[in-house]
């Protein structure tokens, strides 16, 4: 159901939206999302009924859990949006971690209900009936789940959101999912080896356990404030030095909140300089910054050039 969330390669080809055109893309993609969520269910729901099948049964848990999960990012990509306040300065955006949090454990939860009862029906296997009726289900599901993924992945080339890449990762993955569900109907129905669909459930259900904990990775790195990537390091680098005012850079730190990057470092200048030239440089280094990065949040420091400083942390590189 979940593979580790990450944003198209595609979506870095362009800066991402920010703001308020963000936020509404996010919102219209994630009522999307829980309405095709509340559609599977009704179908697989009646599909189970039917045909009675163990590997219905899975996809039927994992659109239940996907429910929860879409309507987790439906409220957490509302919240993350909501604009700084005197509680909150650096705004909300890890609304969105926990939201992949709670998805995390909703899916953990789901693998082993369906583990469990794949194993069980492995001993006492039972066959499954009306077997065109769960097929034609889960075929539609099949292609409803295909149409909210392509509407998620052109979200993506236009935002930066964890919650949303998370919510598609596991839709991406169900599709494959449904595709052994519908091995193991196929299987239990007209070849009569129903210990095929309960086999077929049990791959599900590690489907869903090996999702959940790429998705808890993905959301503690940013909760535990995991530094950017290498290259959006370098990026910030090489935006700042291009300038060759600029001296050297240190104490440079970064963290991820939802889509934006949180950037603070020190920069050496020339001691001679006045106050207002510093400040205007720093204005043109920070705002370098951001077209490499729309969204960051920027803070930089200026110590006259050959000040000594030390780290407040062991050094690992450059930045220290």
């Amino acid at each position: 159901m979940t593979s580790p969330a990450e944003t198209p390669p595609d979506a870095a080809a362009k800066p991402a939206l920010t703001g308020p055109d963000a936020a509404a893309i996010t919102r219209r993609i994630t009522r999307l999302s829980v309405g095709v969520a509340v559609v599977l269910i009704a179908l697989k729901a009646f599909a189970l009924g039917a045909s009675g099948s163990v590997s219905v049964l899975a996809s039927l848990t994992d659109s239940a859990l996907d429910l929860a999960a879409s309507l987790a990012t439906f409220f957490a990509v509302r919240w993350a949006a909501a604009p700084a306040d005197a509680e909150h300065r650096h705004g909300h955006g890890k609304g969105e971690s926990m939201a992949g949090l709670v998805q995390a454990g909703l899916i953990l939860a789901s693998a082993v209900f369906v583990g469990w009862e794949a194993i069980h029906r492995m001993f006492d296997p039972r066959p499954v009936a009306a077997g065109g009726w769960a097929v034609g289900v889960i075929v539609l599901s099949m292609i409803l789940t295909a149409g909210l993924v392509w509407f998620q992945t052109r979200a993506l080339k236009q935002v930066k959101s964890l919650a949303v890449a998370g919510d598609r990762a596991h839709y991406a993955a169900d599709l494959a999912a449904a595709a052994v569900v519908l091995i193991g109907v196929i299987s239990g129905s007209w070849l009569r080896a129903p210990g095929l669909d309960a086999a077929a459930g049990l791959v599900v259900a590690v489907w869903l356990a090996w999702g959940a904990v790429a998705l808890l990775k993905t959301a503690s790195d940013e909760l535990l404030d995991r530094s950017a990537s290498n290259d959006e390091i370098a990026a910030i680098s090489q935006a700042v030095l291009s300038d060759t005012r600029i001296r050297g850079l240190h104490r440079l730190r970064t963290r991820t909140s939802g889509g934006a990057v949180m950037v603070q470092m020190h920069v050496d200048l020339d001691g001679a300089l006045t106050l207002t030239q510093a400040h205007q440089i720093i204005d043109d280094a920070e705002n370098r910054i951001r077209q490499a990065l729309p969204g960051a949040d920027v803070l930089i420091h200026a110590d006259p050039s050959g000040t000594p400083h030390e780290p407040p942390w062991p050094a690992s590189g450059p930045w220290g």
